[in-house]
């Protein structure tokens, strides 16, 4: 329909869109995008913490061959006695502890572990300079190379020797490295999820996991 006065052949004008109407649009479809986008790296995550958990090791490897030394990263009298029953049984030349608090010697350490000083003190050798993972896998790296040794056998907790291992393969790119495995009384690993204390150990220990691979992927 033709408005009076209208030339022949025009439309009536239409309503100009409100520009409010279309940033809102805008917005949402940018929420609906980020929504999506962390629902699927939040499902991602959750993915690779079951994966994780689930190849923690239960127990350590059945591998017997000697290696040149046993390395203990501190943070369990079990990771010590490990070390120390290593050593007495011949599985290689030297024990190295590293991230050992200054002031304690070997002989304390011996003593806490109810081992024999008379018998390994004298292949026992402390480091003192690492204050975490990425620490201890430099300490060692130095003292394998001050001492020509290409193969060590890797003792720590097991929720921490995935991450153990990302950093002792990229300080030591050339060296054998054999995974032990310790399992401490109080990490539950069957039914993990049930037990408050577990679980928030293992999403930590798979949340610093996941920052130690992208670090040394990346290049960073």
């Amino acid at each position: 329909m033709t408005l009076p006065g209208a030339p022949l052949g025009t439309r009536p004008p239409q309503a100009e869109p409100s520009p409010l109407a279309g940033s809102g649009a805008r917005l949402w479809g940018r929420l609906r995008r980020l929504t999506s986008v962390g629902a699927a790296l939040g499902a991602l995550w959750l993915a690779g913490l079951l994966t994780f958990a689930a190849h923690i090791p239960r127990a350590p490897e059945e591998e017997t061959a000697a290696t040149d030394a046993i390395v203990v990263l501190t943070g369990g009298s079990e990771r010590l006695e490990a070390g120390f029953d290593l050593l007495a049984a011949g599985r290689a030349r030297k024990l190295f502890i590293s991230g050992v608090y200054r002031g304690v010697d070997v002989r304390a350490l011996l003593r806490m572990s109810q081992a024999t000083p008379a018998a390994l003190e004298c292949c026992v050798v402390l480091g003192y300079s690492a204050d975490d993972t990425v620490g201890n896998a430099a300490e060692t790296a130095r003292w394998m190379q001050a001492e020509g040794f290409h193969s060590l056998r890797l003792v720590t907790a097991n929720y921490h020797m995935p991450r153990s291992l990302v950093e002792f393969r990229h300080a030591l790119p050339d060296a054998r490295i054999v995974p032990h495995a310790v399992q401490p009384p109080n990490v539950r690993l069957d039914g993990w999820w049930h037990w408050r204390g577990t679980a928030g150990l293992i999403v930590s220990e798979y949340d610093k996991y996941l920052v130690a691979f992208l670090r040394h992927a990346l290049g960073l």
